[in-house]
């Protein structure tokens, strides 16, 4: 019986650790350290060197941003990252076409996140506990705006250590 239950504990542990995976895409993914994500980020761009600004505040929040070409299918984005103590809390990639490009987007996420989850008009979710992704569409006429968002809210909720509370003024 005890044989059964470790045989059975085994083949679970993929499955489970799986799904507190955070979501991948193109070689991306929040939680990552800046490290690899600058080092991933230079080798895909294009043209481009990755610029990041570090808070007024503090040097523990930055945001980074460049230009990249994934190899892979030739696709350009433009990726944006935060950053909060060394370790990327959000992504987003963001392009823009036409009807084609969302087309395309939807099936190269339904295959790398499998089935979504309409949140509203022109918006695909994925959760994953804390973890989210997101595809947002939005056009006019013929054009159209994608953009993927990558986010680990825990790593997101660090933020308000820096960020002081405003309090009310007396009328």
């Amino acid at each position: 019986m005890r044989a059964l239950h470790f045989a059975c504990s085994s083949l679970l542990l993929p499955v489970v650790l799986a799904a507190q995976a955070p979501p991948v895409y193109r070689g991306f993914s929040p939680g990552m350290a800046y490290r690899d994500f600058a080092t991933r980020a230079q080798a895909l761009a294009r043209r481009d060197t990755l610029r990041c600004n570090t808070s007024k505040k503090t040097a523990q929040l930055m945001e980074c941003g460049v230009q990249i070409r994934d190899p892979s299918d030739s696709t350009n984005f433009y990726l944006s990252a935060y950053v909060i103590e060394g370790k990327v809390a959000m992504l987003s990639f963001g392009d823009s076409g036409g009807v084609r490009l969302v087309k395309r987007t939807q099936r190269d996420l339904l295959r790398h996140l499998g089935p979504a989850h309409a949140t509203g008009v022109g918006t695909w979710e994925w959760k994953n506990g804390r973890r989210v992704a997101r595809l947002n569409w939005r056009g006019r006429g013929g054009a159209r705006w994608i953009y993927i968002n990558l986010a680990d809210n825990d790593l997101m909720d660090g933020i308000s250590r820096y960020v002081k509370t405003t309090t009310k003024r007396k009328p």
